[in-house]
């Protein structure tokens, strides 16, 4: 299953793109019960693609919310369209989800 969450909508002649993906988002400097830090677990790089194509690379620190909540506006976009969202944290560890536009 998916960390990931992508939901689209069409906006006259734009579509909007919201997504919300589920990660720890730590930064390094939280404790635990026992007063050990919190080792840092983020999302660094996040991109949208449209169609196969980068639209979008955010690059990110520890300083986000756990479990981020994104929202983009695209110019265009048509019912069919591919929208594609990927992400890799600062362990390695990556997700990528696809969704269609209806």
């Amino acid at each position: 299953m998916s960390s990931i969450k992508i939901r689209t909508k069409r906006l006259n002649d734009k579509t909007q793109i919201r997504t919300l993906i589920t990660h720890p988002m730590e930064n390094g400097r939280n404790k635990d019960k026992q007063g050990k830090l919190i080792p840092a677990h983020y999302i660094q790089t996040l991109w949208v693609l449209h169609n196969k194509t980068q639209i979008i690379t955010c690059h990110i620190a520890g300083s986000i919310s756990k479990n981020p909540y994104f929202d983009f506006l695209l110019k265009g976009g048509e019912a069919g369209d591919s929208i594609t969202i990927t992400w890799v944290d600062n362990r390695g560890k990556t997700d990528t989800q696809t969704h269609t536009i209806k």
